[in-house]
């Protein structure tokens, strides 16, 4: 029968029972220094910390983390890098909205597009996925008990009040809102309550946020903008706000004359006055400047802090010329090869984002104050089937094809795209903790 002994049970040579002699005392060396070995790799300083990041690295805000088969090669990698949602492609999700029309009594009536006759709704069921991570659904418990006892301010264009009623209706789905304050039949002034969280939503109308007198169509066809002066109408209840977050560009297209100093400095598109004329890329970055400065020197001036979110330009997908019949009829997304961020909307997204860096960089001088980017310009780019077309008017071919039909290119289906914001918004509080 074999044996179980690695060695053979006859008596050995003189030379095989040298070499078993040699082989018996190599053996308790060898064991010693693989232990050794392996105990030092296990807890070297490096390791320890990786294993450490590696346990407290949270998915939904940070890149995945490096191979550990490059360990030394990324031995200075940041496990809490935050994702870039900006970068990404939208995908199919047959998930339900969390809320619709019926549901949720603060979307205005020429966004409500399932409702007012839209026929098609796979403009629903898409979501942004981010090339770098997931973005969570959004999660209106978690947004609530975030901002517990504050009071936040959406400051701006139409776009600003466009993506406070998506926050409201998605936070509604959890708890009630109740409007406390509306200034007026034209409602750009408004504050809502939620009571069950002690917290605060108003809403400031302040296209140039610096101060000015809007175009109508009844008396000047031109905007008219100081420059160096921000609009008191929001900026005096600073001291009662947390947060303000931040939406403006569009109405920098239209024709303006600028005052700096009290002095006309230029316009744009106004021939008749003998102005120097001006793009509006210069107008927009020194009113934002001013904007951002006067949030910190007031804030400053009265010794406590505030949080800040600058939300980047979104594009409209007319069709020809808004005021002409241009529509958008596109029924699904660009898909992200398909359209790039340029022109125009580029040189606006890239004005906002050096502003705030350079906001950033005067706020860290004091602290207690915090700006950040909300870059959305890019996803919104990517959904030109989003937008309420001629379906802000209600039910507009019910008596059969209209020769001109008014169609809205610019703001968003509620519910819908724009419903996205806000669930990036929810990341950017979440990683401020």
């Amino acid at each position: 029968m074999g044996s179980t002994n690695p060695f053979n049970d006859n008596p050995p040579s003189t030379n095989k029972r040298i070499f078993q002699l040699s082989l018996y005392s190599f053996l308790p060396i060898l064991f010693l220094c693989l232990y050794f070995n392996l105990f030092s790799l296990t807890h070297s300083p490096t390791q320890l910390l990786h294993s450490t990041s590696i346990f407290t690295y949270n998915s939904s805000i940070s890149s995945p983390p490096p191979s550990t088969f490059n360990t030394e090669k990324n031995t200075a990698y940041d496990y809490e890098k935050s994702c870039d949602y900006s970068n990404g492609d939208w995908v199919s999700d047959m998930r339900e909205p969390l809320y619709n029309v019926t549901t949720c009594d603060t979307i205005k009536e020429t966004e409500k597009c399932t409702t007012n006759g839209r026929p098609d709704l796979g403009y629903l069921y898409w979501r942004w996925k981010p090339n770098e991570c997931n973005l969570p659904r959004f999660e209106p418990n978690t947004f609530l008990k975030l901002i517990q006892n504050k009071h936040i301010a959406f400051v701006g264009d139409s776009l600003a009040r466009n993506q406070l009623e998506s926050l409201l209706c998605m936070l509604s789905t959890t708890s009630t809102p109740y409007l406390v304050y509306q200034n007026g039949e034209d409602k750009k002034f408004r504050r809502w309550h939620f009571p069950s969280h002690n917290v605060n939503f108003s809403l400031y109308w302040s296209p140039f946020l610096v101060h000015g007198v809007e175009r109508s169509n009844e008396g000047q066809y031109y905007n008219t903008m100081f420059l160096d002066l921000v609009n008191e109408r929001w900026a005096r209840d600073i001291d009662l706000l947390d947060m303000i977050v931040i939406s403006t560009g569009r109405w920098f297209l239209l024709p303006s004359i600028y005052y700096e100093n009290g002095v006309v400095i230029g316009s744009l598109n106004c021939p008749e006055f003998n102005h120097t004329q001006m793009d509006f890329y210069v107008p927009l970055r020194k009113t934002l400047r001013t904007t951002l400065n006067s949030i910190v020197e007031r804030k400053v001036a009265k010794g406590n802090g505030i949080d800040v979110i600058v939300k980047t330009f979104s594009p409209d997908h007319f069709e020809g010329d808004w005021n002409k019949g241009g529509g958008c009829s596109k029924s699904k997304p660009y898909r992200k090869e398909e359209k790039v961020v340029g022109g125009m909307e580029g040189e606006i997204r890239r004005i906002e984002i050096e502003e705030v860096e350079n906001a950033k960089v005067k706020a860290k001088q004091f602290g207690g104050i915090r700006f950040e980017i909300m870059d959305v310009t890019k996803l919104a780019l990517l959904r030109p089937d989003g937008h309420p077309g001629p379906y802000m008017n209600h039910f507009p071919f019910a008596n059969g094809v209209q020769k001109y039909v008014q169609k809205d290119c610019l703001h968003w289906c509620l519910p819908g795209p724009i419903d996205t914001w806000n669930e990036i918004f929810l990341e950017v509080m979440k990683k401020w903790g």
